[in-house]
Parts: C-alpha cells; sequence; structure tokens
C-alpha cells in the first residue's frame, strides 16, 4: 500500500490563539495534553489518527501539527472547539525586480557579451549585481545575469552589439540602482553605478528631517521579519526566531537582509555621514525571525507565534512589512490578540499596483500603509524613476509609488521609495510598501513616547489611544483615501 501523506496545519481555538475562559476549559485540557511528539488520537466511530505535534505557542495555545490527509476530517470532529487550518506562507513586501522570462528567445541566444559594472566614483568592480536586459521590454525578452568579484556580467544577447530597451542594475549594497532607456552596448562596456552618500535626503529624510537621539524612547517595537544582522547602527534589545526546528536564539538573518534595512528605517541611531538615522532612534527595538534559513516565505503559524512572543514581552508597536498570501485565520487572531493586549501591528499593504489591499494589512485590526514616494529624493536614472505615477499630491513632487498597493483598507502612507537603510554588510537603497510601513512605525513610537496618558495597562483601549492618534497626526497630502488613507503621519512636534 502506499505511504499515507500528511499535511502540516495549525491546530487553533475558536478564538485567539490560546484557548482561554471557562467556555474554553475542554479545549485548553486538550490542547494541554497536545505536547511535542507523536500523539495517537481515537476518533468517533473510527481507527486512531497519528498526530506529529511540531510546535506550539505555548501549553494553551496553537499547534503546529502534521496529519494525514485522509484523517483531517475525523480530526476536526474529535474536538469541535478547535479549527484545523492549513498553513500557508507570506513573503517580503518589498517591490520586485524587472526580470526577463525564462521562456525568452534570447536566452538561448549563441553570442554573449560581457559588460562591466563599476562604481562612477574611482571605477572600483561592483560583484553581485544583478543585471537585467531587455531587447524588448514588452514581451521581457533579453538576458539578465549577476556579477563576479571584478564587476563582470556575461549576458546572452546574441551577438557582440546589442540595442536595449532597458538596463537594470541592481546592486546588493553601497550603490544606488540604475535605469538606463535605449541603449547600446557592446563587449567590454562599462556600466557605472552612483555610491550611496549616507547624508543624502532620501524620501525618509525628505519627510522626516534628523531624529533626535531619544525619539521614542520608553517604546518597545517589534520587527517581525528575515531577522535582523549585527550593525553598527542597530542596537537589538533581544526576540526570538519563531521557525519550526530553528534555534529561538537566532534572532539574526536569515541570509535576506530584508528585516536588518526595516530596521534601520526605525531605529538606525548612525549619524551621517559616517551612518544613518532611524525615524525613532530611541526605540527599545526587539527582532523575531519567522523566515527560515535561506527561505523566502514565513508561515503562518510562525508569524502567529512571533505576534505573541512580542506581546509577552510588552512591545506597544509590531511591524510587519510582508504579506501576500490568503487571508487566514491563524494571523487574523494573533493580530486580533495583539490588539486586545495593547499592541498595535502596523502593516505592509503589498507590492502588486493593484487597487486592492494584501493580507494581513487588509485585516480589520491592522493599519495598513502604502508606499509614497517624492520626485528628487533619488537620481534621475534611479530604477526608482518607474515608480513614480500620476496623480501627484497638492505638492506636484509627491506620488503614491507605481507598485503600491491601495484600497479602502488604507489607513496611512509613508515614504516607500529609494529609501537607504541599514544592510548585512552596510547600507542599501530599497522600494517597497516594506519600507513606508517602518517609517510609519517609527512616526507612532515618537507619538507614543509623547502620550504620557496612556499609562502602564495593556488592553484594547491602549491600542486604540494609539491609532486613534496616528491617524489623528496625519497630513492630507492630496490622495484619494483609498491610496492615502488618513494620510502621512507626522511626529509629535516636542
Amino acid at each position: 500500500m502506499p505511504k499515507a501523506t500528511t499535511e502540516q496545519y495549525v491546530l487553533l481555538p475558536m478564538r485567539g490563539t490560546r484557548a482561554k475562559g471557562a467556555a474554553a476549559a475542554e479545549t485548553r485540557e486538550f490542547l494541554q495534553s497536545m505536547s511535542e511528539g507523536s500523539r495517537d488520537l481515537a476518533t468517533a466511530g473510527g481507527p486512531r489518527v497519528r498526530v506529529q505535534v511540531i510546535d506550539s505557542i505555548g501549553a494553551d495555545g496553537a499547534k503546529l501539527v502534521e496529519v494525514p490527509a485522509e484523517s483531517v476530517a475525523a480530526v476536526r470532529a474529535l474536538q469541535p472547539g478547535l479549527r484545523l487550518v492549513p498553513v500557508v506562507y507570506y513573503t517580503p513586501a518589498t517591490k520586485a525586480r524587472e526580470a526577463v522570462l525564462t521562456v525568452a528567445p534570447l536566452a538561448r541566444a549563441a553570442g554573449s557579451i560581457t559588460l562591466r559594472v563599476v562604481s562612477d566614483k574611482g571605477g572600483d568592480p561592483v560583484p553581485g549585481a544583478i543585471v537585467v536586459a531587455f531587447t524588448d521590454f514588452a514581451a521581457q525578452a533579453g538576458a539578465e545575469g549577476v556579477t563576479d568579484a571584478q564587476g563582470n556580467v556575461s549576458l546572452a544577447l546574441g551577438g557582440s552589439t546589442a540595442s536595449l530597451e532597458r538596463l537594470y542594475v541592481y546592486p546588493t549594497t553601497a550603490m544606488w540602482s540604475l535605469l538606463k532607456k535605449r541603449v547600446t552596448v557592446s563587449e567590454g562596456s562599462e556600466v557605472k553605478l552612483h555610491p550611496i552618500d549616507l547624508s543624502y535626503t532620501d524620501g525618509l529624510r525628505h519627510f522626516y528631517g534628523k531624529s533626535p537621539d531619544n525619539a521614542g524612547a520608553n517604546v518597545k517595537v517589534a520587527v517581525v521579519d528575515s531577522g535582523v544582522d549585527p550593525h553598527p547602527d542597530l542596537a537589538v534589545d533581544g526576540g526570538e526566531n519563531t521557525v519550526a526546528g530553528e534555534d529561538p536564539k537566532d534572532f539574526g538573518s536569515n541570509g535576506n537582509g530584508h528585516g536588518t534595512h526595516v530596521a534601520g528605517i526605525i531605529a538606525a541611531r548612525g549619524t551621517p555621514p559616517a551612518g544613518i538615522r532611524g525615524v525613532a532612534p530611541g526605540v527599545t527595538l526587539r527582532a523575531y525571525r519567522v523566515f527560515g534559513e535561506g527561505q523566502a516565505g514565513a508561515s503562518n503559524f510562525a508569524i502567529a507565534k512571533a505576534l505573541d512572543r512580542a506581546v509577552a514581552d510588552g512591545c506597544d508597536l509590531i511591524n510587519m512589512s510582508l504579506g501576500g498570501g490568503p487571508p487566514d485565520t491563524v494571523i487574523q487572531a494573533a493580530v486580533e490578540d495583539a490588539r486586545a493586549a495593547g499592541s498595535v501591528c502596523i502593516i505592509a499593504a503589498g507590492n502588486d499596483g493593484q487597487p486592492r489591499v494584501s493580507f494581513p494589512a487588509s485585516d480589520d485590526m491592522a493599519v495598513a500603509v502604502s508606499a509614497l514616494g517624492r520626485k528628487g529624493t533619488f537620481p534621475r536614472d534611479a530604477a526608482a524613476i518607474d515608480d513614480v505615477r500620476a496623480p501627484f499630491g497638492k505638492d506636484k513632487k509627491d506620488f503614491v509609488a507605481a507598485f503600491s498597493n491601495t484600497g479602502p483598507e488604507i489607513d496611512l502612507t509613508g515614504p516607500g521609495v529609494g529609501i537607504i537603510s541599514t544592510y548585512p554588510g552596510g547600507y542599501a537603497e530599497i522600494s517597497g510598501t516594506s519600507m513606508a510601513c517602518p517609517a510609519v512605525t517609527g512616526v507612532a513610537a515618537r507619538i507614543v513616547a509623547s502620550m504620557s496618558s496612556l499609562g502602564k495597562k495593556r488592553d484594547a483601549a491602549r491600542s486604540a489611544a494609539i491609532v486613534k492618534a496616528l491617524a489623528a497626526s496625519a497630513k492630507d497630502l492630496g490622495f484619494t483615501a483609498v491610496m492615502e488613507g488618513n494620510g502621512l503621519p507626522e511626529p509629535p512636534k516636542k
């Protein structure tokens, strides 16, 4: 007989992520009996079912389990007070890079051209940069590659010379991205990138300027992301890795610098030109890694567990620069639990350029953030030029990024185009609602720090007061509500 297939699910209470109250006594007792390891459960009128408990959100909390596919209905019937929710995955909310289609005809071209990518200050090679060359942009036809240690990349463009409709270069760190249109390249052509000047006024610094050292002091902020690496401009108070099977103490980067970049927008403490500064450098920063080592997706269970831990650790604000998966009851329950416990989840709206807000930003208990851009806050030949679109705001240099998702769920907007921040090994420029979200979180931290009336009690009233104050701080930039919500939040004047 073929071996039975198993699937991963989250065993979830009917309300919240933990079984609470007298009405949930039976459910709580059952969850407490489900410690990690294999369990044989007796089902009504049928054979025993083997359930593997992989991870848990506390003794009385949701469980990550593996169940034979044919036994799912039996397990549901066994405990009507529990839900069995499929595991789903979410991704970082950064703007997608341009890419050549894998079926592009030039991928099979016989001839190739080697380009050399260098800094325009001194001519040093730029290794590890993604180079994407389009001969036909509408058809997404062309070639792509990554520069080697000498800054060289070989592109299968069919000959020794090629006319390109567009040439994109995406460096890892230290340089601005590049977009050139209608350019001819040949063997040995040099492509020059602009080094990042940490004194440069990008979108974040245009709208929020230089933050005082103590901005956001005594406010605890969680970054639920890919982890935060050690960096001279960051002080991480602690955190947890909530990925099943990984070391809970390893909350550094999973190999993707996304979380480090997000953390710097909120809390970087450097001083230009030697370092960079975030919106609220005085906050207590905590990192909760939900992306597995080298993995592009974060499970709903890992995210829910991270929110549970952040609440338990007393985080006032929880930054979630992720999304894109289907609406999910596991994360919904965790966001609601956080809100009820006095913690506010601020979540990126997504980067599909669609009139719909991605989940979990679309949840009623989330503060959903779209991405704002401003002309003149990035080089004219940066890839961010693609993100400029009409309509423009009251100030005609302001725009809501072309990649940003929009919709009636949008609460606020924040600078998210061509944003410079900390990155493993240095600094990088990235665009996305992933960047707008922590900008708003930083402002929220400064607002919370100024709210002496909040007191120490952590409950739904506290969360509501924070959300209300954040909305009240927002400045109308002249866009429709589906694009900017209440507008751009502003920190207290003092």
